[in-house]
């Protein structure tokens, strides 16, 4: 297990690796909005983990366990934020806090037996997808049908 923070870097490296097909310390350090000797420190924790392979000065990369973890992570903010904004009507940056605070606090089957909820009160029930935290797919099939939904 993993501190938040660290959780953190490994969310917003995945998302970097995404949109960037890299990830640099520079890259990272702007995203999080902190100093490239805490990346370092948080890439080096992240590398006895064994969630990322790094050399110093070197390419940055996330092993599979990194990425599955990444993934993981970003599907319980996702689902808490969804549930908040979208089930219980909080403001955005409301939303955003809870879930950040929730995604480390559940375990996979508690967050699985929520979205679905947030599935059948959505009205995602056409999904049919057997939501589960641990698999990609239902992440982004969520997002695609919650475009332009809102139960406020």
């Amino acid at each position: 297990m993993i501190s938040n923070a660290l959780e953190e870097y490994l969310k917003n490296m995945y998302i970097l690796q995404k949109q960037n097909n890299e990830i640099r310390v520079t890259d990272i350090a702007n995203k999080m909005n902190c100093s490239k000797p805490s990346v370092n420190k948080a890439l080096n924790n992240l590398k006895e983990e064994k969630l990322i392979n790094y050399e110093t000065y070197g390419r940055i990369e996330l092993t599979k366990e990194g990425e599955n973890l990444a993934k993981k992570i970003l599907a319980a903010y996702d689902i808490g934020y969804v549930f908040f904004k979208d089930v219980l009507g909080l403001d955005e940056e409301k939303a955003c806090s809870e879930a950040e605070k929730l995604k480390s606090a559940l375990e996979d089957e508690t967050i699985n037996n929520l979205a679905k909820y947030v599935h059948k009160v959505l009205d995602f029930n056409n999904l049919e997808c057997g939501y589960d935290i641990n698999k990609e797919k239902c992440r982004s099939c969520a997002r695609i049908s919650l475009k332009g939904k809102s139960i406020k």
